[in-house]
């Protein structure tokens, strides 16, 4: 009797607690069974994995409306919402996680050195340890394919256009007078040390819709975010020193740099071909200010550089030489919003102010110029899902250039101001993690011109195996001519180029391979009649020109213990009609090879770092006025040997020593040329030599920190 009571309650039990049977089969895209994915009822523990033909079933004591999860990894999850009777025998198709690690990356064009990226080309470190950068990221970039080496100037020449091509940008924001001034045959160097950033961008071509007026390359320097720790950073240096600290509090952080340069001691020591009666003299700092706010960053970035020289310089046509002096002046301030909207938004917003004034004296004639200028930038971006994204925004670039130029009896005052606005708009799409898509537009308006131009661009991206894969790029780009026209012109038109850029890329296990040929068209590029700019000048924009090119890099740092190297080869094939030429022709920086191979080797018992970077050129154009042809001859070949070492005395105390061209190779960069000839009738020449065959660094570096194991071996 109890056996029956208990089967009957048993019974009803059951019959009030009745199960629901869940069903269905999970497979990829291309129909192919998912083993392994869990699928479960979202707030209970009913559920079950996929067999080995992507099947799956349980049950489910669940009434109504439930909501069914289907994951996997490196695949979308995917969630359906229905009453439990439904869902059975389900037919579930999962895509694959376009974010994820080995997910195709758009490439054409652009190297990057952060190590936050997917794909890094150089790293942070890197930026500031190749032996023949001496310590300036720009001459770091330089041993990147695309890259010209114009040992004489020190900018970045880029795949067949000028220094003023590539426009520099910190947090987003452009930089208008990136480089300190400097006279002929003495290459400058960046305004900013690596010091501060920690992330480092370089597009070659193809870049995003985001950045105008930049005909041929961008560069773009990240701040850090946040630093690790409190620390005082100090240099001794045989050409000066250095200070740095870092204060860190809950929400925010303070950072500065300070650097004193002369190089009076340095000369009396090591002569160079010029007669200086005032060494170079240099003082720079910069600073950042981080503010955490709830949803996003507030940055602070401040950087002023004073420099100052005079020298006389060897000239063919003066006896006594040439007399040319400098003072320079140059404040830059940069403040940037990076925050966070609820449904998807993000918002980058900053501005940035510059002040640039030089008083420069070459013979008896006196220049003195000021500029003024800002950017103002807002761009919103919204994240609808991991396979759409879609951003906009505009900016404001205002400049204010005023000159004035004195020589008895000349006095004559000139200038311009340039306002530009402009507006783009960019989608990203995301077909899979083998196929992605960029598309945007842009437009930019310029007072001085009062015209429109319009900037279509689009890149593709597709993996073509586990590891490589293929990009292609096309895009307008244009910019205003530089300031040494516009001063004296302001009729003229935006400078334009079309890029075409085919890429492929391969990266395994520490290895990177990349390939990339390109072709760049130009047009409304500037003439002049005369020999150099000048007020009485007759302007144009007549010019035009192609760039053509295949560059080759190879990185390795896993094949061999402790040594880690890259090789870089680039092929260019140029020719422009523009500026002054009589004909089109292959500019003089421009050259046809560019090899550069660097090496790092951590050598454990030495407790060194020991470094070494050859860089090679073939020959640049030059017009010999003894025969009838134009930029028709060529220099040598240019080639360079650096060596690097750093010596840990212990954790935190460095010294460092470098020597440029180590080899001592005789370099020519061009040469000059007599006004008249001579008694025969032929034009006597001068070889332009660097002022110094070699250059040699001696630093002792000490990091003061908290944990008492930093070091500034990624500042050397």
């Amino acid at each position: 009797m109890n056996r029956l009571i208990i089967l009957i309650f048993t019974l009803i039990f059951s019959f009030g607690k009745a199960q629901t049977t869940i069903s269905g089969k999970v497979v990829d895209n291309k129909k192919h069974p998912i083993v392994g994915a869990n699928i479960y009822l979202e707030g209970t523990y009913d559920g079950a994995n996929s067999d080995e033909k992507g099947h799956f079933v349980f049950t489910t004591e669940e009434k109504g409306t439930q909501t069914l999860i289907i994951s996997f990894l490196s695949f979308e999850t995917k969630t359906i919402t229905d009453d439990v009777s439904k869902l059975s025998n389900l037919q579930i198709i999962l895509r694959e996680n376009v974010e994820s690690l080995d997910a195709v990356v758009l490439s054409a064009g652009t190297f990057e050195a952060n190590d936050n990226s997917k794909v890094s080309v150089l790293n942070a470190l890197d930026v500031v340890t190749t032996a023949s950068a001496l310590g300036d990221f720009v001459g770091a970039l330089q041993t990147l394919p695309g890259t010209t080496n114009v040992a004489e100037d020190g900018r970045l020449f880029v795949r067949g256009g000028s220094a003023d091509e590539t426009q520099i940008f910190i947090d987003g924001i452009k930089v208008f007078t990136p480089y300190s001034p400097t006279t002929n045959n003495i290459p400058t160097r960046g305004r900013y040390s690596p010091f501060l950033f920690d992330g480092i961008t370089f597009s070659t071509g193809g870049y995003s819709s985001e950045f105008g007026q930049a005909l041929s390359s961008v560069l773009l320097l990240n701040t850090i975010d946040e630093p690790d720790q409190e620390k005082t950073d100090i240099g001794i240096m045989t050409v000066g020193g250095a200070l740095g600290n870092t204060q860190k509090w809950e929400k925010s952080s303070l950072s500065f740099n300070a650097t004193y340069i002369n190089l009076a001691p340095y000369l009396a020591v090591f002569k160079d071909r010029n007669d200086w009666e005032t060494p170079y003299q240099g003082a720079q700092g910069e600073t950042v200010f981080r503010q955490r706010l709830n949803n996003g960053m507030l940055k602070f970035y401040a950087a002023f550089d004073t420099a100052k020289f005079e020298l006389t310089q060897e000239d063919i046509n003066l006896e006594e030489g040439l007399n040319f002096k400098l003072n320079n002046n140059n404040f830059y301030l940069n403040t940037s919003y990076k925050g966070v909207f609820g449904n998807g938004w993000t918002v980058n917003t900053g501005l940035s102010y510059t002040y640039a004034k030089n008083n420069i004296g070459v013979m008896s004639s006196d220049i003195k110029n000021t500029e003024n200028s800002a950017h103002i930038k807002l761009k919103l971006k919204k994240r609808f899902n991991s396979r759409f994204k879609l951003s906009f925004g505009a900016e404001q670039f205002l400049t204010n250039f005023d000159e004035n130029f004195k020589e008895t009896p000349i006095n004559e005052t000139y200038g311009f101001k340039n306002n530009i606005t402009a507006a783009y708009a960019e989608a990203d799409v995301i077909f899979s993690k083998d196929l992605a898509l960029k598309i945007g537009a842009r437009a930019d308006y310029s007072a001085i011109f009062n015209s429109t131009d319009y900037a279509p661009r689009t890149a593709l991206a597709y993996k073509t195996s586990k590891n490589g894969q293929v990009s292609l790029a096309y895009g307008n780009f244009f910019q205003n001519p530089s300031s040494s026209i516009l001063k004296f012109e302001q009729d003229l038109k935006a400078e334009k180029t079309s890029h075409y850029i085919l890429n492929y890329q391969y990266v395994n296990n520490g290895r990177i391979f990349r390939a990339e040929a390109y072709r760049k068209d130009y047009d409304n590029l500037v003439k002049f009649d005369t020999e150099l700019e000048s007020f009485d000048s007759n302007y144009s924009s007549s010019g035009n020109g192609f760039a053509q090119g295949v560059d080759i890099f190879w990185r390795d740092n896993t094949s061999i213990k402790n040594l880690d190297y890259w090789v870089s080869y680039s092929y260019l094939d140029t020719k422009r009609d523009y500026r002054n030429f009589e004909t089109s022709a292959q500019p003089s920086f421009a050259t046809d090879h560019n090899i550069s191979i660097v090496g790092k080797y951590w050598i454990d018992d030495w407790k060194s770092q020991i470094g070494l970077a050859y860089g090679y050129s073939s020959g640049r154009p030059y017009t010999n006025p003894n025969t009838n042809e134009f930029l028709a001859e060529r220099t040598k070949s240019f080639n360079s040997l650096s060596f690097n070492w750093a010596y840990l005395l212990d954790q935190q105390k460095i010294l460092y020593f470098s020597v440029n061209n180590v080899l001592g190779f005789k370099n020519v960069n061009g040469y000059q040329y007599s006004n008249t000839p001579d008694m025969s009738g032929q034009f006597n020449r001068r070889a332009l030599r660097p002022a110094a065959d070699q250059f040699f660094f001696v630093g002792f570096f000490w990091t003061i920190s908290e944990d008492g194991s930093d070091n500034q071996l990624d500042n050397l």
